[in-house]
C-alpha cells in the first residue's frame, strides 16, 4: 500500500512535519515545498494527497497569506491539529555551549527566544529560512561554531545534541495547522466549520450574521477579516463555527445563506484542539 504524501511547508524535521506526523502517523511521506503556495501546486498537481498548513500561531497571530490561498485554491479544510512549539538550542555532538559564536533560525523562531538571547549577548543571530533547514545546515556542513533552534525532531533527524531545552520565552506558544484535501468527504463526527463570506456595507449587517449563530448556540472560534484584492472596503470574513447539535448548524447556515453573498463553506471536520 502506498504512503499517504503530505505536503508541507519547509523540509522534513520542520514543525509542519512534526504536525503532519501527529495528525496522520509517522508512516508517511512528506512532500518538502518551499512556499505554501508550493504545497497548493503540489495538491493540484496530484503530486500529493493532502496538505499541512499553519493558519496561526497563539504569539504571532494570524498567517495571513495563507488565508489568501485558501480563497485560491478552494480545497477542503478536513481536519487540524494544534502543536505547542517548543524550542532548542542544537549543535554538533561534543560542541559545547562557550564553542557557540552563531546561532541561525527561521525569524519568528528567533523572535520568540528573545530572552535567551538577552541572557547570551555574545551570540550573533542570523535569519534563515526555516528551522529545520538551518539545523541542516550545521550537520551537512560540520559547523562546530554555530547553532541552530529547532525542535527535537530536527536534531533526531540531523544527528544533533541540545545544548539548551526549551529557549522559547513564552512556553504557552501554540500553532494551529489545517489538513487540506483537494475535494471534501463526509465525516459523521464533524463539529466544527470554516466558512467564508461577504456582506453589505449596511449599517448592522455583520452583526446580524453573528447573531444568527448566537441564537443557534454556535459558538464563534474565530474570526478573520481579509480585504477583497483590488476593491476598496470591502471584506471577505473567516469564521470557524464549533457547535454541538447538527440541526442548529444547518439552521444558522440557511439563515446566513440568505443575508451574504460569495458563501463558501471551507470544511466540515471534527474539532481537535489537543496539544
Amino acid at each position: 500500500m502506498n504512503k499517504q504524501r503530505i505536503a508541507i511547508q519547509g523540509i522534513r524535521g520542520s514543525f509542519h512535519e512534526e504536525a503532519a506526523f501527529k495528525h496522520f502517523g509517522e508512516d508517511i511521506e512528506t512532500v518538502e515545498c518551499d512556499s505554501f503556495k508550493a504545497t497548493c501546486e503540489a495538491l493540484k498537481h496530484k503530486k500529493a494527497d493532502y496538505v499541512v498548513m499553519a493558519i496561526e500561531n497563539s504569539i504571532a497571530g494570524s498567517l495571513l497569506p495563507n488565508y489568501n490561498l485558501l480563497q485560491e485554491y478552494r480545497f477542503a479544510i478536513i481536519g487540524e491539529t494544534y502543536l505547542n512549539i517548543q524550542l532548542h538550542l542544537l549543535a554538533l555532538p561534543g560542541v559545547k555551549l562557550e564553542d557557540i559564536k552563531f546561532v541561525e533560525s527561521h525569524p519568528i523562531a528567533l523572535r520568540q527566544c528573545g530572552d535567551f538571547f538577552d541572557e547570551h549577548p555574545h551570540l550573533k543571530v542570523s535569519e534563515g529560512m526555516d528551522t529545520a533547514a538551518c539545523a541542516k545546515k550545521i550537520a551537512d556542513n560540520k559547523l562546530t561554531n554555530t547553532a541552530a533552534v529547532a525542535n527535537n525532531l530536527a536534531a533526531k533527524l540531523y544527528g544533533l545534541e541540545i545544548l539548551d531545552r526549551r529557549i522559547e520565552t513564552n512556553k504557552k506558544n501554540y500553532t494551529r495547522f489545517l489538513i487540506l484535501a483537494p475535494v471534501a468527504t463526509e465525516n459523521p463526527k464533524a463539529n466544527k466549520a470554516s466558512i467564508s463570506f461577504q456582506t453589505d456595507n449596511s449599517i448592522g449587517s455583520l452583526a446580524k450574521i453573528l447573531n444568527y449563530f448566537a441564537e443557534n448556540n454556535i459558538n464563534l472560534s474565530k474570526i478573520q477579516s481579509m480585504p477583497v484584492l483590488g476593491r476598496r472596503n470591502e471584506y471577505i470574513f473567516h469564521v470557524d463555527l464549533e457547535w454541538k447539535t447538527l440541526a442548529e448548524y444547518e439552521k444558522a447556515i440557511r439563515k446566513t445563506l440568505k443575508r451574504t453573498v460569495n458563501f463558501n463553506i471551507l470544511g466540515e471536520y471534527e474539532k481537535n484542539d489537543k496539544v
